[in-house]
């Protein structure tokens, strides 16, 4: 899916002190910039930007935009600059440590002392900042479209030392959103059109998970896990009920899934906002059973839908790759017959789940079906004809290789110089950014 609307720079909520500091770049990149401050070299350059993966879904474009809008330009006084960084990251981590610390360490009015401070220093570095976003000019694609390898993603043309320091964060957005995006077409793809949840944000690091979910997104998926995967397309998270919450009332799944659809569904008095039916734009949160707990998801899903009858959703199937279900092994001992799939989530497995839940007038219970599935075993499935009417997929999403971008310099104050094999290449598919309708007429 391409998208036509970029992304506001605001979205992202950058740590605009440490990017213009050069704090999370590459120490090389952030040392070359200085150098060239130090120099006094005001060259302008066209960087151009690319990637190897065959037919790869760009995501981060519009990451990287803010990364520039944020970052480009430089300190009118290096050294004062340096100083207060070095207080700001003195002071935010004092401020932190207070507040893990409370009440016991001083109480919140010494806590707002130190968040005062924090505010006062980067208020004086941003004082200092002299912003150059305004004289870039930047070609790109756009989020969502097709790249062959070695073709220009992006072209960024300005003066390089006001950009320099940037190169680590603007890849590594790239490079993340395309391989969750390229990741999530392929598996939908396989999926034949049967929505795909995204369930990768315990495979990340939980700064990830917005960058993340956009991308899923992009490439295809109809769902994710957490309201911060959902944050910049206007989502939130979704789910079924866990095999914690299953625990706690004693293994018993029928229970857990009643007290969910009690508290979450019943209960509009006590509504905690994004939490609770009355707290989503639906009113109403759609009821799927986690039906693995005891390994017998034939029997555990005909109770809980005997129960719930039709305000049931669906059962999710998330059986142990190193489990045989109680229907496979009966099955095994009736026939004396270990041939074929037995462990996990298994096509037969899914079948008896079906053909139960129909017998049992429960033909409006979906089936979700999650644990280790990824582009080759869901196309399996979809091949058989199994009926699975949601995929739950993790790890898939979000892990793999081949997906690196690359940026060099291939233009120095409009005559060609390049890495050899790295020379300019034109792409009429880029699109001129416009600064002014992206950030505003008055953004600084």
């Amino acid at each position: 899916m391409i998208v036509a609307d970029r992304l506001r720079p605001d979205t992202f909520r950058l740590p605009v002190e440490k990017i213009r500091a050069g704090y999370k770049s590459d120490i090389y990149f952030a040392r070359t910039k200085l150098i060239l401050e130090m120099d006094r070299r005001r060259d302008r350059v066209t960087m151009q930007v690319f990637q190897k993966h065959p037919a790869a879904v760009i995501v981060g474009t519009d990451h990287t935009l803010a990364i520039l809008h944020t970052g480009t330009g430089q300190y009118r006084d290096r050294q004062s600059s340096d100083k207060l960084f070095a207080q700001y990251l003195d002071a935010e981590r004092r401020a932190y440590a207070h507040w893990a610390g409370l009440p016991a360490s001083g109480g919140w009015d010494a806590y707002a002392g130190l968040a005062r401070e924090v505010f006062e220093i980067s208020f004086e570095l941003a004082s200092l900042w002299e912003p150059q976003w305004r004289d870039l000019r930047v070609r790109s694609l756009r989020d969502g479209e097709i790249a062959m390898p070695g073709e220009p993603v992006m072209h960024i043309e300005g003066e390089y030392g006001s950009f320099a320091h940037l190169e680590t964060l603007y890849l590594g957005a790239l490079a993340e959103g395309t391989r969750v995006a390229t990741n999530t077409r392929d598996v939908v793809a396989a999926a034949n059109g049967k929505p795909v949840i995204m369930f990768g944000a315990r495979h990340q690091a939980h700064e990830a998970q917005a960058g993340a979910g956009y991308a899923a997104y992009v490439g295809g998926a109809t769902g994710v896990s957490t309201d911060e995967q959902g944050e910049w397309w206007g989502s939130t998270g979704l789910g079924t009920v866990p095999h914690a919450l299953i625990a706690v009332y004693g293994g018993d799944t029928t229970v857990a899934t009643l007290k969910f659809d009690e508290y979450i569904n019943r209960s509009p008095a006590i509504a905690v906002g994004h939490l609770t039916a009355a707290g989503t734009a639906e009113g109403h949160v759609n009821v799927t059973s986690l039906v693995d707990f005891e390994n017998d998801v034939v029997s555990t899903s005909l109770g809980v839908a005997r129960a719930l009858g039709e305000r049931l959703w669906g059962v999710r199937v998330d059986t142990s790759e190193a489990l045989i279900d109680v229907s496979i092994r009966r099955e095994i001992e009736t026939h004396h017959d270990e041939g074929g799939e037995t462990h996990g989530v298994t096509p037969r497995l899914v079948q008896i789940l079906r053909d139960a839940l129909d017998r049992a007038s429960h033909g409006h219970v979906r089936i979700v079906a999650s644990g280790g599935f990824d582009r080759e075993k869901i196309a399996r499935f979809e091949a058989l004809g199994v009926p699975v009417d949601v995929y739950g997929v993790g790890s898939a999403l979000v892990h793999g290789t081949g997906f690196d971008h690359t940026a060099d310099i291939v233009r120095l104050n409009g005559r060609p110089i390049a890495k050899v094999g790295r020379e300019l290449r034109e792409s009429a598919r880029l699109h001129d950014v416009d600064w002014s309708a992206l950030v505003g007429k008055r953004a600084g």
